[in-house]
């Protein structure tokens, strides 16, 4: 099969011929058929994080595909199923974070295409428990995107208890960020998207958004004051400096929902106005399986739209580029 593998940290990924895996206990094949590129995968490739993968490694947490064989004592799928393959690969299923609904914090979780081989391949093996089911109606090239961008977007609207009537607002409109101005929209909330770029900002338009600013012309905290402050923001937009600006533009008791994960990620906050404001401060990390089927579901009935363009495999660095370049409307997706 065809893998696209990260040979060295911060090298080019090189196309490789590798062997198709074979299924272990509990493990499902899954050939794939579109996975999509998120900044994740490329803060991987560079080794950006104090964590850092192992290299070979094949990136990729936003995979769809098809299962092919089932692994011993597999009852979660048959082949011909359908399923995603998520940034969660593993979690221990007993502790705590497991047990209360947050396996995302789980201590012992694997992480596809970071510390297990993921999607940007032809052939994925995937832990059949935490191969989240595509139904009907939800098309391969939509569901990819949804697999981390679209269940992060989502969950960090959950963690930030958005009451119908709150103004949000979405810095950075990406990936993340255009899904996020729907999830926003459909729990009745006022939606301000932020970006730099007027093109972006179009499309939040064409989404749902009631207003823009754009923070390349104007200081993005005193535009969404004027229009009545935050009572949320969301950061999307992989900067320290959008943290800031986005934690300057809440009202007092707003909601600071930390998404992005910059390289150099340290944010300044005044604990003065933190404090007198009662303004809370959240980390969001993707979604549990749970969410991911919330996800599909409202997508499989039409209420949100993904915007994306298609890629090759064997273009995977260039597509990486283009990301980088910050030319890319929303999302990219490997049609395997």
């Amino acid at each position: 099969m065809r893998a696209a593998v990260v040979t060295a940290l911060g090298q080019p990924l090189e196309i490789q011929e590798r062997p198709v895996p074979q299924p272990g206990v509990g493990e499902v094949l899954v050939r794939i058929e579109a996975c999509g590129l998120c900044h994740t995968d490329i803060h991987a490739a560079q080794g950006d994080w104090p964590v850092k993968p192992t290299p070979p490694f094949v990136p990729g947490h936003e995979g769809v595909g098809i299962v092919e064989k089932v692994g011993a004592q597999v009852t979660a799928h048959v082949v011909g199923d359908r399923v995603s393959i998520a940034w969660l690969g593993h979690a221990c299923g007993h502790c705590r974070y497991c047990i209360d609904g947050r396996e995302t914090l789980c201590e012992s979780q694997l992480n596809s295409g970071y510390s297990i081989d993921g999607a940007f391949a032809e052939y994925a093996i995937v832990d059949a428990n935490f191969a989240v089911s595509v139904p009907d109606g939800v098309e391969p090239f939509d569901a990819a995107p949804l697999s981390c961008a679209g269940v992060t977007a989502f969950k960090s609207i959950k963690v930030a208890h958005v009451q119908p009537g709150e103004i949000i607002a979405v810095f950075g409109i990406g990936g993340l960020g255009h899904l996020a101005v729907q999830y926003a929209r459909l729990v009745g909330a006022v939606v301000i998207a932020v970006d730099i770029d007027d093109e972006k900002l179009e499309l939040a338009t064409a989404l749902g958004a009631d207003h823009v600013v754009n923070a390349a012309k104007e200081d993005p905290a005193a535009a969404i004051a004027a229009l009545g402050g935050a009572d949320v923001a969301l950061a999307y937009a992989v900067s320290p400096s959008a943290f800031e600006q986005a934690f300057a533009s809440l009202n007092r008791g707003g909601r600071l929902v930390c998404v992005a994960l910059p390289a150099d990620g340290t944010m300044s906050i005044p604990i003065f106005d933190t404090v007198l404001k009662g303004i809370e401060i959240i980390g969001s990390i993707v979604g549990t399986r749970q969410d991911l089927t919330e996800v599909f579901a409202l997508h499989a009935r039409g209420r949100t739209r993904v915007i994306a363009e298609g890629r090759k495999l064997d273009q995977v660095n260039e597509a990486i580029a283009e990301l980088l370049s910050g030319s890319v409307a929303a999302r990219l997706v490997f049609e395997v």
